[in-house]
């Protein structure tokens, strides 16, 4: 019988991560920089493994194929069979992120036979003055951006804003961007692990490599009319989901808790991912049975689940569905 399902964070080492993510894990990670915690991944090779319950040990993967509609939803297996079709993450940027881009599924599919990346991020934390890059601050065509990377003066012509604790962002294909300093943010993204990097800061690593960039790649991939609709507006009320993003790929909804609350999912024909967003721990409970979800923490609801309770003294949840 399926059940609220908690998996094993998957750890990614960066160059630009920190160690807050350390905690994730009892490996002694020692100096090792993690940029991202893979915490639902259907990705080929970094498939996400089963840490709480009698289902312990298993793989999304094998999950999928043992409960099917029951673990995705009706219309969901239906349209990606054993495809988990979303990765979730949280990402920890202590030096800035390469400046990059992602293919849409025309050209994902082309390339890679793969999903595009369509993506949001939900700041939980920042530093003063960090930054996000969102797009060019001027017009560029193909052309006048070869000439700018050309000259190694890109950082000229990028477009950076200031973010703070909630502000949300979607982040279509083929839109330039990179996450500044100094930035703690969830991310929700298609099932995709495929990014091209067009600068990365002249940074190399400890054998004086430079990382590598895609350039010719990203030129075709690029938007150039992607101008200035990543910002979400949203306003928050306690206790009432607001719909951050509605599209084909995800729905996130973002809910703000300070009671005990209960979720009628009946209608719903997707699993349901929520993330804790806010600074304290919240406890949902299904069929007498209570899991908690601590800060930076994410769970899994079955479809199959109809109903559940929330308790919290007040923390902040995003709510993914398909």
């Amino acid at each position: 019988m399926l059940y609220p399902l908690k998996f094993t964070p998957i750890l990614k080492e960066k160059i630009w991560g920190g160690y807050r993510f350390h905690s994730k894990t009892n490996q002694n990670l020692g100096n090792k920089k993690i940029g991202e915690s893979w915490e639902i991944s259907g990705v080929k090779n970094e498939i996400s493994i089963v840490e709480n319950g009698d289902l312990k040990g298993k793989t999304l993967e094998e999950l999928i194929t043992e409960f099917k509609d029951q673990l995705l939803g009706k219309s969901v297996y239906q349209r990606f069979n054993a495809q988990f079709p979303i990765l979730i993450k949280f990402i920890e940027a202590k030096d800035n992120l390469s400046v990059q881009l992602h293919p849409d599924d025309q050209l994902a599919k082309k390339r890679h036979n793969s999903f595009g990346k369509t993506e949001m991020w939900y700041i939980i934390e920042s530093e003063n003055n960090a930054k996000l890059i969102l797009d060019f601050k001027d017009n560029l065509s193909i052309k006048k951006l070869k000439d700018v990377l050309r000259s190694g003066k890109i950082e000229n012509s990028l477009n950076s804003i200031n973010v703070k604790e909630g502000d949300a962002f979607f982040i279509k294909p083929g839109l330039v961007h990179a996450i500044g300093a100094g930035v703690l943010l969830a991310e929700i993204q298609q099932t995709s692990d495929i990014t091209y990097r067009i600068y990365d800061w002249n940074r190399v690593d400890e054998e004086g490599n430079s990382r590598e960039l895609h350039t010719d790649l990203a030129l075709e991939a690029i938007d150039f009319d992607n101008k200035s609709d990543f910002r979400i507006r949203y306003d928050s009320e306690f206790n009432t989901k607001v719909s951050l993003v509605d599209t084909p790929y995800f729905k996130t909804k973002f809910l703000e808790i300070n009671k005990d609350l209960s979720f009628d999912y009946s209608k719903v024909d997707s699993f349901i991912i929520l993330m804790n967003v806010g600074q304290n721990s919240a406890t949902i409970s299904h069929q007498n049975i209570d899991y908690s979800i601590l800060s930076q923490e994410t769970i899994l609801i079955p479809a199959c689940i109809d109903t559940l309770g929330i308790k919290s003294g007040g923390t902040k949840l995003l709510e993914i569905s398909i």
